[in-house]
């Protein structure tokens, strides 16, 4: 926090006094004046203008008037008109824009209505999506309790009540209680409290309850979430109880200050692959146009007649369904994933960089361990295993709970009584109780024990070191209890020592004074419990080649013993402030070798995501509090779960219903599905286009009319087009979901270049296979190769085999092309059968002369089949090769 106002610290010459003065400015700023440390507890309510009975319900009213609502500004929704403008940029989308308007510009009516209407259906397609997410993410709020214990007066001097009021009618001055369980409303200062611990993870990222407790003049070290007289917004009560003034709310809260802006976001691995594919294919359709116009000119004396055409071949080379496909198979996935496995994908390429992520970033809390402890074992004083320490420590934890009147155990206190049982415990006579209190760090109960009368035994238990001081110890032998207590705290196990002393029973009062002269019995050692689900998600993320890296602020034995107990090698734990030093080079290879960080701070975590990311690592992060916000957007794929404070659902890409890893694991799997879909249709369709284009520029300096008319091309194209839909719902075999997916501009182009080649000599030797069958009626080529027949036949020759190699190209270069065990016929083999029909039936049809196309003579089709039969043996022999190489993906 800031410094206390100068005339507060300093003196003032006005005559109202500095708490006037304060109170005017309170007054004046809403929500609260902008400082609060070094204030004590009277002057905070009077600058306030408020009291320990609270506020009267007219002022509160003028006040809710004046201050507003306490809710934090919601982001705003983006319009149609702006996600359909969002859809445009992407890259393949404008480019076919630009191609559809050059189309029409030269009368092409039929490739310029298709090419929109693709643009159309994708950006609706996209948009609708995205939409249909934020709704699902929106609903999500209703989940979050909205109400608030407020002490209110009707009249200035009445008497309090105490009113559940909704959390947007609180305003500052408002005096509160807090009970466990309960949200903290807003930014309180506390009053009074009773054994009060908070969970400020959502803000800090500690797991372990803070307690809190009034402090009537600050002590000015640390930070405000320090202060132990502070709760903030985003906090919840762990246990004890506490009442506060409020002093922030609404915009003018911590949390809400963390929702000032999303922040930049750095382009994600899908936008990365897609742009550098998109620029590759750019180049290649700025050059056609103009080279088809120049080689015609030169060599057959054509002019701008040849237009149409150069524009078609450039539609050609085009993966005018991207969008579409691209589109189709993520709205598909995130429409599976939310309905099978509650999971909403907010940004749909986020799916796509899901199947990327080689690198999972995650905290401990709640991710792999459960937020509460559980017994790990009972040590006597010299560390052997001894029971009796345990049933000591449980009947604390029951009489403690039982006469100080306490609501709930607290975490600690819970997992020793479950472990010991409640029989042992109430077998004795519980006499008093002294309750926890954060500055003793310890609680003690009195109990009569069975057959023991006239005497009281005192068990105490908390910290060791607090412990440990109370008890009649020689200083060696304290030292050596205090190595032993280090040497299982190093391990990641909570340490609560547990003392009794047996003295004559009495009548007066116990007070602290008698926690003195204990006898030290031993240890009780506690670890956070394992998620349920974690260590079998851990195994699916092995299989499937996924890092998992350990983010956490919690000490490093902790963390390394989590992951132990699950079976994740930590290896050597690293400090996040040992990284402070290094360069970011330096970091990128420290966070590759790494699996666990501890005592990580918000920037320490988004500083090690950079890295992994500048090391060629596609990452994921899962984070719940506003203290991830910085990691959540330098991911690739920010992840977070339902129960998420509302700043960083927003600023996720995917919402899960449950923090449970097996929802990411599924996560994965889906986005491995549609990643595989969407490369292995840029594959077959580019290095199909490339084929065809290269063999059509080339057969087109040799003939003396154009190899395909541009209505031939356009028909072609939709049939093709048509057919690779069904990679948008192929199913896959298992073992092709084993490696993260990455769109990868070299390796694409090694692969269209060298199957594209092959593909142009297939087309090139079909093209002799024509000259030798029609060489008798007349062909193209030889004499009277310039007639209409001739041409039409050649036409229908060319079109048959285009789209036939198509359909082999489907068959034999998708991915994963074993189906799994007991799978159904793939939609691709029914496309790419149905493709072949249509490439063989449509010359013979009626619709066959309207497009510039007739039958083939019989001879032409053994010819063509052996051509076919040669192309799919190198299509396997190249196709192994690849493989083998390790370039498959």
């Amino acid at each position: 926090m800031t410094s206390v106002p100068e005339a507060v610290t300093a003196g003032s010459t006005d005559p109202a006094g500095p708490g006037e003065q304060e109170a005017r400015q309170a007054r004046q700023a809403p929500g609260g004046p902008p400082s609060w440390s070094g204030l004590t507890s009277l002057q905070v309510l009077r600058q306030l203008d408020s009291g320990p009975r609270g506020l009267v319900e007219a002022e509160a009213g003028e006040r809710l008037a004046r201050f507003g609502e306490n809710t934090v500004p919601p982001w705003r929704t983006v319009s149609w008109p702006r996600r359909l403008g969002g859809s445009l940029r992407d890259p393949f989308t404008a480019v076919l824009l630009c191609l559809g308007l050059v189309s029409a510009a030269v009368s092409a009516w039929g490739t310029a209505g298709v090419i929109l209407s693709l643009v159309v259906v994708s950006c609706v397609l996209r948009a609708g999506g995205e939409r249909r997410a934020d709704r699902s993410v929106a609903e999500l709020r209703k989940l979050v309790a909205t109400t608030a214990t407020v002490l209110r007066r009707t009249a200035e001097d009445g008497a309090p009540r105490s009113r559940e009021l909704p959390v947007t009618e609180l305003v500052p001055g408002d005096v509160i209680r807090l009970a466990p369980g309960d949200l903290v409303p807003a930014d309180v200062r506390l009053l009074r409290a009773s054994g009060l611990t908070v969970h400020q993870a959502p803000l800090t990222g500690e797991s372990a309850p803070v307690a809190k407790h009034p402090v009537d003049v600050p002590e000015p070290e640390g930070g405000p979430f320090d202060q132990p007289q502070l709760c903030f917004q985003g906090s919840s009560v762990a246990s004890g109880s506490g009442t506060a003034v409020v002093v922030r709310t609404g915009a003018h809260t911590r949390f809400a200050a963390t929702r000032t802006g999303p922040g930049r976001r750095a382009a994600s691995a899908f936008d990365q692959s897609v742009h550098g594919i998109s620029w590759v294919l750019i180049r290649f359709m700025l050059l056609t146009p103009p080279l088809v116009l120049m080689a015609n000119a030169a060599l057959r004396g054509r002019g701008f007649e040849t237009l149409p055409f150069a524009v078609a071949v450039a539609v050609g080379l085009t993966p005018e369904m991207l969008p579409v496909i691209v589109t189709t198979t993520l709205a598909r996935g995130a429409s599976l994933l939310a309905r099978d496995h509650r999971v909403i994908v907010k940004r749909l390429p986020a799916l796509h960089d899901l199947g990327a992520v080689d690198v999972l970033c995650l905290d401990k809390t709640g991710t792999l361990t459960q937020d509460r402890p559980v017994l790990h074992r009972a040590l006597d004083a010299w560390g052997r295993p001894d029971t009796e320490v345990l049933r000591w420590a449980g009947v604390n934890a029951w009489w403690t709970l039982q006469l100080a009147d306490l609501p709930a155990p607290d975490a600690l206190d819970e997992a020793i009584l479950d472990a010991v049982g409640e029989d042992a415990p109430s077998a004795y006579e519980g006499v008093a109780a002294l309750p926890f209190d954060p500055v003793r760090r310890l609680s003690t109960a009195v109990v009569r024990r069975p057959g023991r009368l006239g005497l009281h035994t005192t068990v105490v238990k908390g910290a060791v070191e607090a412990v440990i001081e109370r008890c009649a110890l020689a200083e060696d032998e304290r030292a050596r209890l205090l190595a032993l207590a280090a040497r299982e705290a190093h391990g990641g196990l909570r340490l609560l020592a547990v003392a009794t002393a047996e003295r004559p029973a009495r009548s007066r009062a116990f007070t602290t004074a008698d926690e003195r002269g204990l006898t030290l019995l031993g240890f009780v050692a506690l670890r956070d419990a394992l998620a349920p689900t974690a260590a079998d998600a851990l195994e699916v993320f092995a299989d499937r080649g996924v890092a998992v890296k350990i983010l956490t602020g919690d000490h490093p034995g902790t963390a390394a013993r989590a992951c132990r107990d699950l079976g994740l090698d930590p290896g050597a734990v690293l400090c996040a402030d040992t990284i402070e030093g290094v360069t970011d080079d330096e970091l990128a290879d420290l966070a590759r070798r790494t699996t666990v960080f501890a005592r990580c701070a918000p920037e320490h975590k988004a500083r090690i995501i950079s890295a992994l990311r500048a090391g060629g690592h596609t990452t994921g992060f899962l984070g719940d509090g506003v203290n991830d916000l910085p990691a959540l957007r330098a991911a690739d794929v920010g992840i977070c779960p339902r129960d998420a404070v509302d700043v960083a659902r927003e600023s996720a890409d995917v919402v899960l219903a449950e923090k449970d890893l097996t929802a990411i694991a599924h996560a994965i799997t889906s986005g491995r599905h549609s990643s595989v879909n969407i490369a292995t249709y840029l594959r077959i369709t580019l290095s199909s286009n490339l084929g065809n284009v290269i063999a059509m520029l080339a057969t087109g300096l040799m003939l003396p009319f154009l190899p395909m008319l541009p209505s031939q091309i356009l028909v072609q194209n939709l049939c093709f087009d048509a057919a690779q839909l069904a990679f948008a719902f192929d199913r896959l075999h298992p073992s092709a979901l084993r490696r993260p997916t990455v769109l990868q501009p070299r390796r694409i182009l090694r692969f269209i270049t060298g199957f594209g080649l092959l593909g142009a000599a297939a087309d090139l030797a079909t093209f002799g296979v024509l000259a030798f069958a029609l060489h008798d009626a007349g062909g193209p080529v030889g004499a009277g190769g310039t007639g209409e027949a001739g041409e039409a036949a050649f036409h229908a020759g060319w079109f048959t085999e285009n789209l036939l190699t198509q359909a082999l190209v489907m068959l034999l270069l998708r991915t994963g092309r074993r189906p799994a065990p007991g799978a159904p016929v793939s939609p691709v083999r029914r496309a790419a059968a149905g493709l072949a029909v249509i490439g063989i039936l449509l010359p013979l049809s009626p619709l066959g002369p309207l497009l510039g196309m007739t039958a083939l003579p019989p001879m032409y089709y053994p010819l063509l089949g052996a051509v076919l039969a040669l192309y799919t043996v190198a299509l396997r022999i190249n196709r192994s090769r690849y493989e083998k190489a390790g370039t498959g993906r």
